[in-house]
């Protein structure tokens, strides 16, 4: 976990080394970023069916998505990465995070070629993996600058959060002191969306992280308690974010279990081959 104030940003700091359970995963829209410093061979991404996949051999950074992302991993991967809250990616861009939306670039598109080199040296020569983190938590640290509107989005952000995207935009704008428009101006400045897609997202992962594919699923009752118009409404959100049915979903949520039981990465990313 980071300390302050980078714990206002993000939400962990990782370590990850070894060989995935798949050669391609695919991650479906998080109300999160992520960024990735890669010290391995390289992976490959493709944000969208309608987007090349593209190589990354230094790393990525990937502001909060509107669809899934598809990782593709060499047979054996070795990275140092952050889960970002949906607006703790802004302080470190350069660029406004809508201009990445779906989009993302490695580290040294970001932060230069020889910075990134430097990083990567400190990072692959250091001395296990908790001297690694802690170098990157350093270096975040020191790349830390202020933004603008960045108190008014996350303090929307986190009200979205609270209420799994049950929120009407309109409240939030008028309790806020604020237009819509300047609301989703500053969304798509520091998170790369609108607060409404925003609150989708969250309604989404929400209603997804509660499915125990190990039993049967009421899709029903699943999408009313979501808050869902009817079940047709859940299914369109479902292919919208995920390119699969719900019940193909499950299917392949359930190969991952029988397959791979117990593996730190089930729960959200999904086999893609």
């Amino acid at each position: 976990m980071p300390r302050p104030p980078l714990d206002g940003l993000i939400d962990d700091l990782y370590y990850l080394e070894g060989a995935s359970p798949y050669a391609r995963l695919t991650l479906p829209p998080m109300p999160g970023a992520l960024l990735i410093v890669n010290l391995g061979a390289p992976f490959r991404i493709r944000a969208g069916t309608d987007i090349e996949t593209a190589e990354y051999a230094d790393g990525c950074m990937v502001t909060t998505p509107r669809r899934a992302v598809e990782f593709g991993y060499p047979p054996r991967t070795r990275s140092v990465g952050v889960h970002v809250k949906p607006w703790g990616l802004a302080p470190f861009l350069p660029m406004p995070a809508v201009e990445l939306c779906d989009r993302p670039v490695t580290i040294e598109q970001v932060w230069g070629r020889s910075a990134t080199a430097r990083l990567r040296d400190r990072l692959a020569t250091a001395d296990g993996p908790h001297e690694m983190l802690t170098l990157l938590e350093a270096e975040l640290m020191r790349r830390l600058c202020e933004t603008a509107g960045l108190g008014l989005v996350r303090h929307m952000s986190s009200v979205i959060a609270a209420t799994r995207g049950a929120v009407a935009i309109g409240d939030l704008s008028v309790a806020a002191g604020v237009s819509t428009t300047h609301l989703a101006r500053r969304f798509k400045e520091l998170v790369g969306v609108t607060p409404k897609r925003l609150a989708r997202t969250h309604r989404f992962a929400a209603t997804v992280l509660a499915i125990n594919p190990a039993g049967p699923v009421d899709w029903g009752d699943l999408a009313g308690r979501a808050g869902y118009f009817d079940q047709a409404h859940f299914g369109h959100e479902f292919r919208a974010f995920t390119g699969l049915t719900p019940t193909r979903y499950i299917e392949i949520r359930r190969r991952f279990l029988r397959e791979h039981p117990g593996h730190v990465l089930d729960g959200w990313p999904l086999p893609a081959d």
